[in-house]
């Protein structure tokens, strides 16, 4: 073992060499400083894009993206990797059918965060041995006060789409992010990739199906599909409703679309792969009929059990109801007796898309029963008086 002094740094390049041989695909080192988009997030915040993500906009959390010594004590430095993702190249026909579900690309296979954590933890235990150093680190992985997206930018991962997701000029956007925060200093640092590549194009602000760009480089969180389907847990705006098409988790329109995508490279991580058509496009009326233990069942290890059956059967009802086809009456009617509130409400919203009039009768009776006063008003208003 080639320990390294205390005192001396330690090589950036060693730690490199470590993290691709663990698996990662990208790495890069930047000093543990505040973010330089930090002023743009607090606009952000101030102009209420974040939607209900209230965390994002707590004090505690803000002061620790101004400082992130409070985070770590004697933070020096933050290593950012990066995992691909891009796995089977799904038929467009199979994706944009209708009668299936729609999921992000990125939940295909197992939940990134088991995945990166353990990685980026064994990779810190490899620098606490190695430096010969009583090592101080956080791990995070899309958690934690971190703007990771800029750190990764000023670490030379990438640039800044203005679809604001991390572009790699020679691997687009499809890969996961992850976080070393410690108080261990290296002997060189990376350069900070250019802001921006995308020069004129806006082929990601033209597609996105909600307007949820109000302009380049803003994302207006509260119009995004994959922030209506996964973050927002309750009732969808009914205006949006019939803009989510067959989305159910997440959406990929504005990486898709993106010329850098054609760059996107096969992920080396095998776990990251569906192992069957239902973790990629499940047929609808499949989706309607989950009870919570055939949920839990199906998606096992997958980032989709993080929203809860609740969630995901909100979204099937919005993607049935877009659908319009008769095959989903009968689902739709049964889960108007569901336990779920918002599940009952957006069923009914589902059913009357589907059925239009031939719903009101089914409709009208099913208010008799319910007793929950939001959602009471909700199907008064968007389907008997549509």
């Amino acid at each position: 073992m080639n320990v390294i002094s205390p005192s001396r740094p330690f090589p950036a390049e060693r730690l490199k060499t470590r993290a691709l041989e663990l698996g990662f695909n990208l790495v890069g080192l930047t000093p543990a400083q505040p973010s330089p988009r930090l002023s743009a997030y607090l606009d952000w915040i101030d102009r209420g894009m974040h939607g209900s993500m209230g965390y994002m906009a707590r004090p505690d959390r803000v002061q620790r993206r101004r400082d992130l010594s409070i985070i770590l004590p004697g933070a020096r430095s933050l290593v950012l990797v990066g995992l691909d993702y891009t796995t089977e190249l799904i038929p467009p026909e199979v994706l944009n059918d209708p009668a299936r579900g729609r999921i992000a690309a990125y939940a295909w296979g197992m939940d990134y965060h088991d995945i990166l954590t353990p990685k980026l933890e064994a990779l810190a235990e490899w620098l606490r041995v190695e430096s010969g150093q009583r090592l101080s680190h956080r791990v995070y992985v899309d958690t934690g006060a971190l703007l990771e997206r800029s750190h990764a930018q000023q670490a030379g991962l990438g640039f800044t789409g203005k679809n604001t997701m991390l572009i790699h000029p020679r691997r687009g956007s499809s890969f996961f992010l992850g976080e070393i925060l410690t108080d261990l200093e290296f002997d060189a640092y990376d350069t900070p990739q250019r802001e921006t590549m995308c020069g004129r194009c806006t082929r990601c602000l033209s597609a996105c199906p909600t307007a949820a760009f109000p302009r380049p480089h803003v994302l207006d969180a509260r119009r995004c599909i994959s922030y209506l389907t996964i973050e927002h847990k309750g009732s969808l705006d009914p205006g949006l409703r019939p803009l989510l098409g067959n989305w159910v988790y997440g959406c990929d329109v504005c990486q898709d679309v993106c010329p850098f995508q054609r760059f996107a490279l096969p992920s080396t991580a095998a776990a990251l792969y569906p192992t069957d058509l239902n973790r990629v496009a499940p047929r609808l009326v499949d989706l309607l009929a989950l009870d919570e233990s055939r949920f839990r069942q199906q998606y096992d290890k997958s980032p989709i059990i993080r929203i809860r059956r609740e969630r995901l059967i909100r979204n099937a009802c919005i993607a049935a109801g877009n659908w319009g086809d008769d095959a989903a009456a009968p689902a739709l009617l049964a889960l108007l007796q569901d336990d779920s509130p918002l599940v009952r409400g957006h069923a009914a919203w589902g059913l009357w898309r589907v059925w239009g009039e031939r719903a009101r009768p089914a409709l009208e009776t099913y208010l008799q029963h319910e007793t929950d006063e939001m959602t009471r008003h909700e199907v008064s208003k968007i389907t008997l008086s549509d």
